[in-house]
């Protein structure tokens, strides 16, 4: 994936952050495997708040002014940017999808139900003391980003996760529609994002392949779950 100018048709990659993450988290990941393959990277800040989900359409549209993008994103940014991608599969280059939570409907995935579990628990007892309780137990490289990123929520937190929560991911059939090459990644050893479910997405999708890592691999090397994103999608071009 060789590349000349930056702005060129499908050498500008717009990826979106997951449920209450962050755009710093997006970089992370994937800067350095997209910098190897001569994409560039924009990774659009989340607009904390109810209309989170309509502010990162509004930027994949304005990112995509210019000609074909690849568009993605970790979990709910890989749900929101396929979205997308079905209303404007002639503005899409490319799709990397990272972590998808759930197909179609959202009710009954753990991701949907750990969000709305977390945007309760914000509107009862404030940020502060439900993000204690978000972090207890898990590894200090995850309580580190999800500290970060819903600090940088503020006021918006809740109804930042309760968008995430109540959003439908596109269904199978209409991830059938989008024929353009596809990287899907999934860590084998994460709940909240099941890996059946990117499998799921890799059988709807024409053009699609899987590349997996696992969350303790990614913990102490955040850019494991962008190389296998990027991998994934050099195999779906290639085949």
């Amino acid at each position: 994936m060789s590349v000349t100018q930056p702005s060129d048709a499908g050498h500008t990659a717009v990826l979106l952050p997951g449920t209450g993450s962050d755009d710093h988290f997006v970089r992370e990941v994937f800067t350095e495997a997209l910098a190897a393959v001569g994409v560039r990277l924009l990774a659009p800040a989340p607009v904390p708040g109810p209309d989170l989900v309509t502010a990162h359409l509004a930027a994949l549209d304005e990112a995509a002014r210019r000609g074909p993008v690849i568009v993605g994103g970790i979990s709910l940014g890989a749900h929101v940017a396929a979205e997308w991608a079905v209303d404007n599969l002639n503005r899409c280059a490319g799709l990397l999808l990272a972590l998808p939570g759930w197909t179609g409907a959202a009710e009954g995935a753990p991701g949907a139900a750990t969000a709305a579990h977390g945007a309760a628990d914000v509107r009862a007892r404030g940020t502060e003391a439900a993000l204690r309780s978000a972090v207890a137990g898990v590894d200090a490289w995850l309580a580190d980003e999800l500290t970060r990123a819903w600090t940088g929520h503020g006021d918006g937190l809740a109804d930042s996760l309760a968008a995430a929560a109540d959003r439908a991911a596109p269904t199978e059939e209409q991830l059938a529609t989008l024929d353009v090459p596809a990287g899907v990644a999934t860590c084998l050893d994460d709940p909240v994002h099941p890996s059946d479910v990117a499998r799921a997405w890799v059988r709807a999708l024409p053009n699609a392949a899987l590349c997996t890592t696992r969350l303790e691999v990614v913990g102490v090397d955040r850019a494991a779950l962008g190389r296998a994103a990027v991998l994934g999608l050099l195999r779906a071009r290639a085949a």
